[in-house]
């Protein structure tokens, strides 16, 4: 059993098609193995995944090297992945099966308050990070090199409540599949909409956010 760091936190129709999504992207991940593969959402929204069959072990390792996984318990000096629930004056708060606060202090990513921060790395809600269970907790030395990255580059648009394929769907309606370069999966309903060579990122974000129920934040080139 591996329960995914990454939440299906959307309702409805949204809800049954991003379930869909994500078995087929299980499949796609251990589809090559020799294990039976069941999928079900837990009531804090994370999925559970049973395997059973002889591969079931390396199944489960892949899966977790993909994902994330959602311990049953935390291990002090330990790297994790949780999602970014919430934020205030003094830090944010990350849901990894259980509530883990993350101190301004221990964010590593600069000057300026948690929303300072959130909105300059384009931080979206539920977004999973990765961090190290220590007294206190702090954000993984690979989350801040990988964040630093994103502000290195040639700009990106942050989405959240929206699965890879409705993203990129979205960007071709739009009219902008030209202006980028790729969509990255963060997590099952959080994408990174990497920007081609001269486009402009808020521009990007006002000619899709009209087609997106969705939070959207960009990340400018330093």
């Amino acid at each position: 059993m591996v329960v995914l760091a990454t939440k299906l936190y959307v309702e409805g129709d949204a809800r049954e098609r991003s379930l869909q999504s994500l078995r087929s992207m299980i499949d796609n991940d251990v589809g090559d193995l020799d294990v039976d593969v069941t999928v079900t959402i837990r009531d804090d929204d994370f999925p559970e995944v049973l395997l059973e069959g002889p591969d079931e072990t390396a199944g489960s390792n892949i899966l977790r090297e993909e994902w994330g996984e959602i311990p049953e318990t935390l291990e002090r000096g330990e790297e994790y992945v949780g999602t970014f629930e919430s934020w205030d004056e003094t830090g944010i708060t990350l849901d990894a099966g259980r509530e883990v606060r993350i101190g301004r202090d221990e964010l590593g990513l600069g000057q300026g308050d948690p929303e300072a921060i959130r909105t300059r790395f384009g931080l979206v809600q539920h977004m999973p990070l990765r961090f190290v269970s220590d007294e206190p907790p702090r954000l993984a030395e690979s989350q801040i090199d990988q964040l630093y990255d994103w502000r290195r580059g040639s700009g990106r648009v942050n989405v959240n409540s929206a699965t890879r394929a409705e993203v990129r769907a979205t960007v071709n309606r739009a009219g902008h599949a030209q202006d980028i370069v790729t969509v990255e999966r963060l997590g099952l309903l959080e994408q990174s909409i990497i920007c081609a060579e001269g486009t402009d990122p808020p521009g990007l974000l006002a000619g899709i956010g009209e087609y997106l129920p969705s939070e959207l934040l960009c990340v400018l080139e330093n």
